[in-house]
């Protein structure tokens, strides 16, 4: 990416040369400072409760890791969250919020709060995991990709048109059928009264049917009376862990029964996490999940 960029300033040069518009020196001095500019440390935008942060990229990362992974996880599975995490804010140019909207972003104060007296040996294994991909970043067909994650699946990651709006190449279901064992906290139970759910969808529930599933088992409609949801509608409006459910009717209510955490799109961490054991390394981790990408450096 930077040598296009590099390219293109090389082009400029010799214009400027031939027109006779700078000497020789003048012009290279020029150059270099416009290549310095392109090269200058890049610096995301946070927008907090109450303000605004600005931290350099590699810096960021950092508390993003820390918020997003558990620390605990295979440096491997780490370092594939960081090249995921970069991409993720550079698709969005720098400008991020620290919620699950974005991406969670621990600050200094936050982490030693969480570590304790591991802060240093946790902050340094997160360090090296950046260092260790400084620069690289995912792309599909020249453009950054917009490098979605989430906990764990049900077994299978979900087509991006199934949860999201609009098709996306490198977003489309593949197997991951380490998350249901790997992840302590796969399957999940939530149940609602008739009461708490006349509530939330402003009618009496007489009839919940699961009407249809995506081809990778999450739910596609749900028909409440004779009214039709989404999944991701169910999980958003039941804070649900995720759109892959079964619902059970007893004399406690409507238990639903999830399988994994999240909206199931782009890289499973725990997925991430177990083909790390398996001793893969997080480029393959990282092209198993996003399909037909490239891995490349903004540094080069």
């Amino acid at each position: 990416m930077m040598k296009k960029i590099y390219a293109k300033l090389l082009f400029i040069l010799s214009l400027i040369l031939v027109i006779g518009c700078f000497h020789y020196q003048d012009a290279l001095t020029w150059l270099e400072s416009q290549y310095q500019v392109d090269h200058k440390e890049k610096k995301v935008s946070i927008q907090t409760e109450d303000q605004v942060l600005s931290i350099p990229l590699e810096e960021y990362l950092i508390g993003v890791i820390a918020g997003e992974m558990p620390v605990s996880f295979e440096k491997e599975a780490l370092k594939a969250q960081a090249v995921a995490s970069r991409t993720f804010v550079l698709s969005r140019n720098l400008k991020v919020d620290n919620t699950t909207q974005s991406q969670v972003y621990l600050t200094e104060n936050e982490m030693k709060e969480n570590w304790g007296e591991q802060y240093e040996k946790n902050r340094k294994k997160i360090e090296e995991a950046i260092s260790e991909t400084k620069g690289e970043v995912m792309t599909y067909q020249g453009e950054y990709i917009s490098a979605l994650f989430f906990s764990s699946s049900n077994g299978k990651t979900v087509n991006s048109e199934d949860y999201f709006t609009g098709e996306v190449a490198y977003l489309k279901s593949v197997d991951s059928h380490w998350d249901t064992t790997i992840d302590p906290h796969n399957m999940r139970e939530k149940t609602f009264t008739k009461e708490q759910l006349a509530d939330i969808f402003q009618v009496s529930p007489e009839h919940i049917e699961v009407t249809s599933y995506t081809s990778s088992g999450y739910v596609e409609k749900v028909m409440i009376n004779q009214k039709t949801y989404t999944g991701r509608e169910m999980r958003e409006k039941l804070s649900l862990a995720s759109s892959c459910f079964e619902i059970k009717f007893s004399s406690k209510g409507y238990t639903f029964i999830t399988k994994g955490n999240g909206h199931g799109v782009g890289m499973s961490q725990y997925g991430a996490q177990a083909m790390a054991l398996e001793n893969k390394n997080y480029q393959d981790i990282l092209h198993h999940y996003y399909q037909n990408i490239q891995i490349e450096s903004i540094d080069s």
